[in-house]
């Protein structure tokens, strides 16, 4: 039995913890703007329940939340062709995830390794939220429908996760109502790592912030940051093969790229032999010509709290529009007495 027809809809959300930083944005925002211009509905939010599996500061969370929002507009996304809002604003996303909670199995939830790797060793004290997030991930992407999610190789399992759900589902319940949502993982650059320590994920709560490129970092702190990167004393190679055991060299290799909208393999046929002396200035000014202007933007916006607010209210009303039927459907499958 088929109950819909799916709109081919893209839906994904960052959380409001700490900072942006180039990590999000080659590896999440640039793509979602280049999306706009493909033949998709586009959903992006801040998902700020994720944000409370563990503890924040109220004023914090706030400000994070509008920060995201301002990241989102200033890099290109226009609330005219996308829906941009925040994740706690539609309550539908928490009565879905309550359905999937049911529908999940533990199992599954074990096997989730970003739990074993954010509880560790005091996985005992760790929030229950922190535990089930991801069946909310799968409620966030599935009460729009979303046949796709950009997302980092790092997020893969979780988009598995909300496929395994909707199949249930769909399954239990003897129903089509449910997309089984593609990953999308695609371009240079997807992956950002530590400017310090290239086997390592560019992070916002890195200990050093040195190792990172803050969306709001002005030109004069991001080209310092690039000068200073931790290089090792090789030129650069002529083919991608070149790069293998120099985790720092390819990280700076794949950011021009990516900023560059090119493959590694055309950076090295460009740059094949360069030293480090030549090649960090030129990825410094890269990067300042295309984040630099996103920063100013971003502090702008920021200035005006109550304009990001009213955006942000907008995209929830669409996004509600969207998400009440769903959620209605949902419980009219599963057997709820609705008015």
């Amino acid at each position: 039995m088929t109950d819909v027809q799916f709109t081919p809809r893209v839906f994904s959300g960052i959380k409001p913890s700490g900072g942006l930083t180039l990590g999000n944005y080659l590896g999440a925002i640039k793509r979602w703007v280049d999306m706009q211009d493909e033949a998709t509905e586009n959903i992006y939010c801040a998902v700020d329940m994720h944000a409370v599996t563990v503890w924040q500061d109220p004023a914090d969370l706030r400000q994070g939340t509008r920060e995201i929002a301002a990241g989102l507009l200033a890099a290109g996304i226009d609330p005219a062709r996308s829906i941009l809002f925040n994740q706690s604003r539609v309550h539908q996303h928490a009565e879905l995830a309550w359905v999937f909670n049911c529908v999940a199995r533990v199992g599954w939830m074990n096997r989730m390794t970003q739990f074993k790797d954010k509880a560790g060793a005091n996985s005992e004290k760790a929030s229950l939220g922190l535990y089930a997030y991801p069946s909310l991930m799968a409620a966030d992407i599935l009460l729009y429908h979303g046949t796709h999610v950009p997302v980092g190789e790092d997020q893969k399992q979780h988009v598995e996760l909300t496929r395994d759900i909707a199949a249930k589902f769909n399954h239990d319940y003897g129903v089509d109502f449910f997309p089984l949502t593609q990953p999308v993982i695609e371009g240079p650059g997807t992956r950002v790592m530590n400017l310090r320590d290239g086997s390592r994920k560019m992070s916002k709560s890195g200990e050093s912030d040195m190792e990172r490129i803050n969306m709001l970092d002005d030109a004069d702190t991001i080209a310092k940051k690039f000068k200073k990167a931790r290089t090792d004393p090789a030129p650069l190679p002529e083919t991608v093969e070149g790069l293998v055991g120099r985790p720092e060299a390819k990280n700076l290799v794949d950011i021009y790229a990516g900023l560059t909208e090119q493959g590694t393999d055309a950076v090295l046929a460009e740059y094949a032999g360069a030293g480090w002396g030549s090649f960090k200035p030129a990825l410094a000014e890269l990067a300042v010509s295309k984040l630099a202007p996103i920063s100013d933007e971003m502090k702008r916006l920021l200035n005006d709290p109550a304009e990001i607010d009213r955006t942000l209210g907008q995209g929830a009303d669409k996004a509600r529009a969207i998400a009440a039927p769903i959620l209605d459907r949902t419980y009219e499958i599963v057997g709820f007495l609705r008015p």
